[in-house]
């Protein structure tokens, strides 16, 4: 039998091991549910911090509120961290109802650890072994792709800072037999025993079923993970590869809308299309399954004067001038009506599309600014008076950004067409009309 020191030795050796990536870092902060994972990573770092030099320790506890019993977990994990001497902190979260209330409570509890790790932080999280055999199983049976199937990375990018779980390699009964030697108490959450619950079914008869008959399973799971992880890997470096043809800058540097030339693009195979628009649009939206990429397909092959659009769960796929935009919150949100702009000396913001200024000798008379209705029309140098759709056709503006290009008027006379070079100044040049659109936060996420 294993003696209790040499359990402590051994853990705390590898887990040392696999933290010195981050012992520069601007601070560790776990992950600390008061649960057996959690509770054994606490107390080993709080163990190695007396004998080595580490970024500053603190806990964390997400308290969600969706069980009575759950009232006395916080006070439970403020003591164990107060007898520890580590810092702790309590972040109340409201669960959304959904169809998966294992996913809403999952996304609540990472949404506030997003919230509230500063710059260069991580986060320790206590996952082990068979929660990473639990993960695979559970979307294989969900039918998830190469990226799904390498379940829980050991590592991501967390907010401002990072994700990191030290103890992923472990199996369960060793951080138990550790807690038990070390005299630890911890949490026991009886919703855990209810297999209502998809992964309380994996783990309470699945996998002990599966492990009596092939011991090893839950070590060839997490074989398969990393093989798995690894060919994610590969996927991952060859759309960047083929996102590099086609991030060729589009013509309207002040536009922050992410886009895409299609051309390079339509070149790949089907597969490698869906690989490079995946690894894409994944910091962007939620993605539909593999059976319901149907919209893509449709907006790829449209006839050149279609306007088609993919609609995902968090915005919209647009082609335009042979390239696809993603528009997502405040840009599909029309702007109408117009503002008097009395102050043209000063910059105008323009409600919910971003500000409007004049660069320059400000132009005399009472000026105001329109959005297009249609039938407009304007003198151009040289050109005479020309109508302005057939102007925006020549210049190549998409149509989703037609609506929000901000008129200028003096009374009747349509004087310039913010940010579009020909049709932005006055024919001297003593003024030019520059618009800053919104910046759309969740486009750039």
């Amino acid at each position: 039998m294993t003696r209790p020191d040499t359990i402590r030795k051994e853990l705390s050796k590898r887990l040392l091991s696999r933290l010195s990536t981050w012992r520069d870092a601007a601070g560790w902060r776990i992950a600390f549910s008061g649960g057996l994972d959690s509770t054994v990573l606490l107390h080993l770092l709080a163990d190695l911090a007396q004998h080595h030099r580490l970024p500053p320790l603190s806990a964390v506890h997400v308290h969600h509120g969706l069980q009575a019993v759950a009232a006395s977990w916080p006070g439970h994990c403020r003591q164990m961290c107060q007898i520890l001497g580590v810092p702790f902190q309590v972040i109340e979260v409201q669960v959304r109802p959904g169809a998966s209330l294992e996913q809403a409570a999952r996304d609540a509890r990472y949404a506030a650890f997003d919230e509230v790790l500063l710059p260069g932080e991580v986060l320790l999280a206590a996952q082990h072994r068979d929660d990473q055999a639990e993960t695979l199983m559970f979307r294989l049976l969900r039918g998830a792709g190469v990226k799904g199937l390498a379940a829980m990375p050991a590592q991501r990018v967390l907010g401002r800072g990072h994700l990191f779980r030290p103890l992923l390699d472990e199996p369960r009964a060793l951080l138990e037999a550790y807690a038990k030697e070390q005299g630890l108490s911890w949490i026991e959450d009886p919703s855990n025993k209810d297999t209502r619950f998809s992964r309380n079914y994996l783990r309470n008869h699945v996998l002990p079923m599966l492990t009596a008959r092939w011991p090893q399973a839950i070590a060839s799971f997490n074989r398969s993970a990393a093989h798995l992880a690894e060919a994610q890997g590969l996927l991952d470096e060859l759309a960047l590869q083929d996102l590099a043809q086609a991030e060729i800058p589009c013509p309207w540097p002040w536009l922050n809308v992410p886009s895409l030339e299609l051309a390079p693009l339509e070149a790949l195979s089907d597969a490698r299309q869906r690989n490079a628009l995946r690894h894409w649009l994944g910091p962007l939206t939620r993605l539909p399954d593999s059976d319901h990429w149907a919209g893509w397909n449709s907006l790829r092959d449209a006839g050149p004067d279609g306007r088609p659009i993919w609609r995902l769960a968090d915005g919209q796929l647009h082609r335009a001038e042979g390239r696809i935009w993603w528009l997502s919150g405040i840009w599909l949100k029309d702007v109408a009506g117009s503002q008097h702009w009395s102050m043209a000396s000063q910059p105008l913001h323009l409600p919910g599309n971003g500000m409007l200024e004049i660069l320059g000798e400000i132009p005399r008379g009472g000026l105001h600014v329109h959005y297009r209705q249609g039938g407009e029309v304007l003198d151009v140098p040289d050109r005479g008076r020309r109508d302005l759709k057939r102007l925006l056709n020549e210049k190549g503006v998409p149509v989703f950004l037609r609506g929000r290009l901000p008129l200028l008027y003096r009374g009747e006379q349509l004087l310039a067409v913010a940010n579009l070079p020909g049709l932005d100044a006055d024919p001297r040049g003593d003024w030019r009309l520059h618009w800053q659109p919104p910046t759309n936060d969740h486009s750039l996420r």
